[in-house]
């Protein structure tokens, strides 16, 4: 228990007089100490800013640029909080995420300036790092050294994240020094980081992925980071190559982006050991691994901290894992409050009870949730019954392992029969035409949803209907209930600014999509185009039975 008690301030002191290696970006280098002597200069910088009584709150809208985890130990040496700002977020919304985090100083860069125009950002001092008038502010404060101010403790505010959701403004969840400190810990001894290793960050570092899962690790172990301004599949690979990454996390479909590119005959000819994140599945997960020689470990942690899933040796294909120590983490049903029963597997892996199986994972146990800045409906909301609840689904088998099934929000109702979004992506990804898939509800005209399904194929390989029909008919596991009614495709997947899918985007658009829509109505052997006349027929049978408001209200791609 004694390095969940120590400081983020204390991992960045450690570096200073270390001169080996610390920070690649671009080609360039910076030394450990060189670092830790820049964190220094805008921590006593941030200290003459910040006005007193105020939260000691400081936003950061970066790309991947050195400023980024400069910023996060300078904070953290002067017992002050980073907000992450989402540079996808526009006009009001951004505001609103700089005013709620209460942010007296916004740190940020030329080509993030746009963004700002226009916006009442009342007593926020806003600091433009690529100009000249950013150097000479800092200049008078370059001979600072890295000692912590007497306010850090382990339970001072480091980190304020926000979490998306498919409703709502998104919530800022809060990490402190000791929780980051020891989740830094935690990964770098589960995986062996070693000083010697570099860790390759190419998910934002707005997100928590990218903080939590790859540099706090690298920090805790004296490791080497790498920085790429944004991901880039195909710049992916030179540059692991270039700052010889041996770690990288990734969230969402960046793993698939990667696996589109023109495969080479030297894939595997490379530094990379390890790969951490979620949502790569475990077809793609194999196909990375076969590809490019780099094993893929799926991980699960709630953004908020509230449970976590490690994996060991042994654990099942398709699994997460177990527990980690200490959780007493549950399959619950919400509506009962009762546990849900162990999944039962066919011969094949296929899950033969999923309605009943299926529920939200719970931790019953004590939870590091710190809570979120200012919103205590949703503390309340995620703390219902003393329990953690993490809004995301998950089944367990009689092993004790647990898998993923989606969020609570992509729970699909076909037929009185609850299904699970993702566990039918994991079908549909073995699809031979298909670069990423993705699967969602939308209304049924009658009751519950229908499965739609958007589909990017892979370069140069047309959506072929009868193919795909025969494709899930081959499929033993895939239920009767979770073949698309529709089947959107797209040239590219929409995501979200961290690579997940745009969920929501999808859901707004529905089948009413400017993209091809290819549906097989029900008692149909074949899918074929949906076209105006279809579409009328479809909203006159909502409209019949009163379900027409569950439907966007215009076409939206």
């Amino acid at each position: 228990m004694g390095s969940m008690r120590r400081t983020v301030a204390e991992l960045v002191q450690q570096r200073w007089g270390d001169h080996r290696p610390g920070l690649w970006f671009e080609g360039r280098v910076r030394s450990h100490h060189r670092v830790a002597a820049g964190a220094a200069a805008r921590a006593a910088l941030l200290a003459d800013l910040l006005p007193p009584g105020a939260p000691p709150h400081v936003g950061v809208l970066l790309d991947n640029t050195p400023e980024y985890p400069l910023w996060l130990s300078a904070a953290a040496l002067s017992g002050a909080a980073v907000a992450g700002i989402n540079p996808t977020r526009r006009g009001p919304e951004l505001a609103r995420d700089i005013l709620h985090t209460e942010c007296r100083v916004l740190v940020t860069e030329r080509t993030h300036l746009p963004l700002l125009d226009g916006l009442e950002l009342p007593g926020v001092r806003v600091l433009v790092t690529d100009t000249e008038a950013y150097e000479e502010l800092l200049a008078p404060y370059e001979g600072a050294k890295p000692d912590a101010a007497p306010s850090v403790s382990p339970d001072a505010r480091l980190l304020l994240y926000f979490t998306s959701g498919s409703t709502g403004a998104p919530k800022a969840a809060i990490c402190t020094q000791g929780r980051l400190a020891a989740a830094g810990r935690s990964l770098a001894d589960h995986f062996g980081v070693r000083p010697e290793d570099t860790h390759y960050i190419c998910m934002p570092m707005f997100h928590g992925n990218a903080v939590i899962a790859d540099w706090a690790p690298a920090l805790a172990a004296g490791a080497r980071v790498a920085l790429r301004r944004r991901f880039s599949a195909s710049g992916f690979l030179p540059d692991v190559r270039a700052c010889g990454a041996t770690y990288f996390t990734y969230v969402g479909r960046a793993v698939q982006y990667l696996l589109a590119t023109p495969a080479r005959p030297d894939d595997r000819d490379n530094p990379l050991r390890t790969g951490f994140g979620t949502e790569a599945g475990a077809v793609d997960a194999a196909a990375f691994e076969q590809r490019f020689g780099v094993r893929l470990v799926e991980g699960y942690g709630s953004s908020e901290g509230g449970a976590a899933i490690q994996r060991t040796p042994g654990t099942p294909a398709g699994a997460i894992g177990r527990a980690a120590p200490g959780d007493d983490l549950a399959v619950i049903d919400p509506e009962t409050r009762t546990e849900c029963p162990a999944a039962v597997l066919g011969p094949d892996g296929r899950l033969l009870n999923g309605s009943a199986a299926i529920g939200e994972l719970v931790n019953r146990g004590a939870s590091p949730f710190e809570g979120y800045w200012r919103n205590p409906a949703a503390d309340l909301a995620r703390r219902r019954d003393g329990w953690y609840w993490t809004g995301d689904l998950f089944y367990r088998d009689t092993g004790g392992y647990l898998y993923f099934a989606g969020r609570t929000d992509d729970r699909l109702r076909v037929d009185s029969e609850n299904l699970a979004a993702a566990v039918i992506e994991n079908i549909l990804a073995r699809y031979p035409g298909a670069a990423a898939v993705a699967v969602y509800a939308v209304p049924d005209p009658v009751a519950g949803d229908q499965v739609m399904a958007t589909l990017a194929p892979r370069d140069g390989v047309p959506f072929d209907p009868r193919a795909f029909a025969a494709f899930l008919t081959a499929q033993p596991d895939l239920g009767t209930k979770m073949a698309p009614r529709f089947v959107r495709i797209v040239e590219r997947m929409p995501v979200t600014a961290t690579n997940k899918i745009h969920r929501a985007a999808l859901r707004r658009a529905g089948f009413r999509a400017a993209d091809p829509v290819w549906w097989r109505p029900a008692g149909e052997p074949a899918y074929r185009r949906l076209g105006p006349a279809d579409v009328r027929g479809l909203l006159a049978e909502y409209r019949a039975r009163g379900r027409e408001g569950l439907l966007p209200t215009a076409t939206q791609g």
